[in-house]
């Protein structure tokens, strides 16, 4: 199949099919004698296995290394719940950040009037030269918007 009929079947563009053949996450495939790149079945297979690794927010490299844990049969699974475990480290982390970057904001909004007056404690804090303060930590009885926890 051609290269538009392998983005159809496996979900990943053609550019991207391009970047992986480049980059070597996939083998160089046969060319007719016209230069068109021609995909096989397994080809399919193997682009479908890196989108949805993709979806799940691995990196290139530890879909290189994925992908070819997949191809040896002689693989151990530790091998491959390592590289998925060190990426839940990693998501768990961003979770992290981004709920500590919310809830700065939120406090920050709390504090803003949000009238026509041209106070605004959230430019004031972009523009601050100092650190941005840690929203306080909410109290364990009450949730994060301050309604009582589910006991």
């Amino acid at each position: 199949m051609n290269i538009g009929q392998a983005a159809a079947a496996s979900g990943v563009s053609s550019k991207m099919i391009r970047y992986y053949e480049s980059i070597g996450l996939i083998p160089k495939t046969v060319r007719t004698e016209s230069g068109y790149r021609v995909y096989s079945d397994q080809d399919v297979h193997t682009l479908r296995f890196i989108r949805r690794s993709r979806d799940l927010g691995f990196s290139v490299e530890q879909i290189a290394d994925l992908v070819s844990l997949w191809q040896d049969r002689e693989r151990a699974s530790k091998d491959v719940k390592a590289i998925a475990l060190e990426h839940v480290g990693v998501l768990e982390r961003k979770i992290r950040e981004l709920q500590e970057m919310a809830s700065t904001l939120k406090h920050l909004a709390r504090n803003c009037h949000g009238d026509a007056r041209p106070h605004c404690p959230i430019i004031e804090e972009l523009a601050s030269d100092d650190p941005a303060p840690a929203p306080a930590k909410p109290d364990a009885k009450f949730g994060a918007l301050g309604k009582v926890a589910a006991r």
